[in-house]
């Protein structure tokens, strides 16, 4: 568990509940604190826009935290996170995917793609996202201020 990170807000379109759920038991039992921004009901249709802004509001006073959004694409909620200035969002299929993108680019929502992806990859990826560091070199910083 990443000590660093003071809470992960975790939301989903309809299509990605059941992923969701998965990920708040598999990740509480490593003992993050998690907070489930919804949805909660499969067959009722939810925008994706309004899921991620939920966690974009929440993440905007607590800096320390992160964020996974799962739809079924997953593009779609890196599209609506990337809205937000204090937020970058990357679609991760790999673990290594992830832990590079944490590493190089300081990302700090990880967007899902429930209709691709199994499960235990799933995990597999939060896990990396959540326990790898940001390479916090000058060029690096630079650059992300540059999109901030």
């Amino acid at each position: 568990m990443n000590k660093d990170i003071s809470k992960i807000y975790i939301a989903s379109d309809h299509r990605g509940v059941g992923l969701k759920l998965y990920l708040i038991e598999m990740l509480g039992a490593m003992n993050y604190e998690i907070v489930n921004l919804g949805t909660e009901d499969p067959n009722t249709p939810v925008d994706f826009p309004d899921i991620a802004e939920k966690v974009a509001k929440k993440m905007e006073t607590d800096p320390q935290s992160r964020g996974i959004l799962i739809c079924g694409t997953g593009a779609g909620m890196e599209i609506a996170a990337n809205r937000y200035r204090h937020l970058r969002a990357s679609r991760c299929e790999r673990p290594e995917q992830a832990r590079d993108d944490r590493f190089h680019d300081d990302i700090n929502v990880l967007a899902l793609a429930s209709d691709d992806i199994d499960i235990e990859m799933a995990f597999v990826c939060a896990r990396s996202f959540l326990e790898s560091p940001f390479d916090a070199q000058e060029k690096r910083i630079r650059r992300l201020k540059k999109i901030s």
